[in-house]
């Protein structure tokens, strides 16, 4: 009577699947949550196919997912997740500024955004929050973000970053994680064409003058932004 008592109380834990490429993430976040009597990890995946799979196979509650995974994009699962399955909730933990990613990430699906380096310290706020079915984002992009809607419009000083789309932004980042034109067409599912298209895209927002000086680009700036 005892144990199936202990298996219902287990039966009300909110179930987290974890999506990242670095197993030490994973067994750190693990930990925090697993110390948790409402919450409990249900499973462990590194790249977005695997994860598809996951979250058909043991229907988690929510998906913390980071947005550079192994050989795939966090941010195609994300969008993915919003077709197959609107109802589920996406808390992405990464490494990538906030300030630029944070509006593509919801854009694409997610509920949260949660920086790797505060992840400590509010992951637990952040999973609840989100499990509620709110948005979560730290103090300062918060405020950022109210500013920005009681003034009415968007800063007009904007990095050049900030002027790239989603797809843009991905182009460039697998650029800077050194694969090549035909590699990224076939993990974004597009044609040569349409890559070599994004990339003649960023040379110009970037102000940049040759493939060479796009690849330096691109590679310093993954450097900066992600654990890779």
């Amino acid at each position: 009577m005892a144990q199936a008592k202990q298996t219902q109380a287990k039966d009300k834990r909110a179930r987290i699947l974890l999506v990242d490429d670095h197993a030490v993430v994973r067994y750190g976040v693990a930990q925090l949550i697993n110390r948790e009597k409402d919450l409990v990890v249900c499973g462990e995946e590194e790249d977005a196919a695997k994860a598809l799979e996951a979250i058909e196979r043991l229907k988690p509650d929510l998906v913390i997912a980071d947005i550079s995974l192994k050989e795939s994009s966090g941010l195609e699962l994300m969008r993915n997740i919003k077709v197959q399955y609107p109802k589920m909730h996406v808390l992405v933990m990464s490494a990538h500024d906030e300030s630029i990613y944070a509006e593509i990430a919801f854009r694409a699906g997610a509920q949260g955004y949660l920086m790797k380096e505060s992840a400590i310290e509010h992951t637990l706020t952040a999973i609840r929050k989100v499990l509620a079915g709110s948005i979560y984002v730290s103090d300062a992009l918060g405020a950022k973000m109210l500013e920005q809607q009681i003034r009415g419009h968007v800063d007009t000083s904007v990095p050049p970053l900030k002027t790239l789309t989603d797809r843009e932004l991905e182009v460039l980042q697998l650029i800077g994680q050194w694969r090549g034109t035909r590699q990224i067409a076939d993990e974004l599912h597009l044609s040569v064409k349409t890559i070599e298209y994004y990339r003649e895209q960023l040379k110009e927002k970037l102000n940049l003058k040759n493939a060479s000086e796009l690849t330096q680009y691109a590679t310093s700036w993954v450097a900066r932004g992600t654990p890779r």
